[in-house]
């Protein structure tokens, strides 16, 4: 049975490794162990250890706290009905086109990237 500490951690590595653009097979291979071990840490699968919790947060250049953050909210999430979707429990980094959407964003330099904001912004009130 999977421990919710161990689900939210495990996605919390996963959306990390998802923004600086890495590879399970390349997290795997940064600290030490195969791609498939990556892949049962972020399904939550395999708890992690401390020791190698704490490779894998130097390895994304996190801290380790960075792992826990949102756990809280995360516990009431769990309680939404299944049929509710992960974008309306508010766990939109689960979505990968959104991941993709928010890491191409703060690939733009800075003062475009207001821009577009603003422009979204403007673009969401109207719809």
């Amino acid at each position: 049975m999977k421990h919710p500490v161990d689900v939210h951690v495990g996605k919390r590595v996963r959306h990390r490794r998802w923004m600086v653009g890495m590879t399970q097979q390349q997290l795997g291979d940064i600290v030490g162990i195969k791609f498939q071990q990556i892949q049962k840490y972020e399904t939550g699968m395999n708890r992690i250890s401390a020791s190698r919790l704490w490779d894998i947060a130097q390895a994304l250049d996190v801290s380790i706290s960075f792992f826990f953050e949102g756990f809280d909210e995360a516990e009431a999430v769990e309680s939404a009905p299944a049929e509710v979707s992960a974008t309306q429990r508010g766990d939109l980094l689960a979505d990968k086109e959104a991941l993709e959407l928010v890491r191409s964003y703060y690939a733009i330099p800075e003062t475009q990237r207001r821009r577009l904001f603003d422009l979204a912004r403007v673009l969401s009130d109207v719809a």
